[in-house]
């Protein structure tokens, strides 16, 4: 087994681990198949049971060179004051999807995002993107 390296270190490791696992229990009773929102409603609902603070399409403000924008980013959850969580239900994640998360962190300034796609079979497929220099991505 490899040994990890001292430096590499995992961002809000408590806070995902609690955000994975809520994840993993929403896709056990589910499955696959259904609309993001159908994903959305239960993954609020599991939040709530597991007393993971949550805030559900809440509007962070956007910035651009330091200006403030008129438009709003709404992600499909904040946890903790401090992480996005960002469902998908398609087939598979690609490029593009972790992109729009990466931008979603530099745009508003948090650190932590998790892309949790429900559409893939057969576990969901959970990326864990970190927008802070030297932090371990998974």
């Amino acid at each position: 087994m490899e040994e990890k390296k001292k430096d590499e270190k995992l961002i809000y490791p408590d806070e995902s681990y609690a955000i994975r696992g809520a994840c993993m229990d929403v896709y056990k009773t589910l499955g696959n198949g259904f609309l993001e929102a159908v994903y959305q409603e239960c993954l609020g609902i599991e939040f709530r049971r597991r007393g993971i603070p949550f805030a559900p399409q809440m509007p962070l403000t956007l910035t651009y060179q330091g200006q403030m924008l008129k438009q709003r980013y709404r992600p499909d959850f904040v946890c903790y004051d401090k992480i996005v969580v960002e469902i998908k239900a398609i087939s598979k994640l690609l490029g593009e999807h972790e992109a729009q998360g990466m931008n979603y962190l530099k745009a508003t300034g948090f650190q932590l995002c998790f892309l949790v796609n429900f559409g893939h079979y057969p576990l969901a497929e959970i990326i864990r993107i970190a927008n802070i220099e030297g932090y371990k991505k998974f």
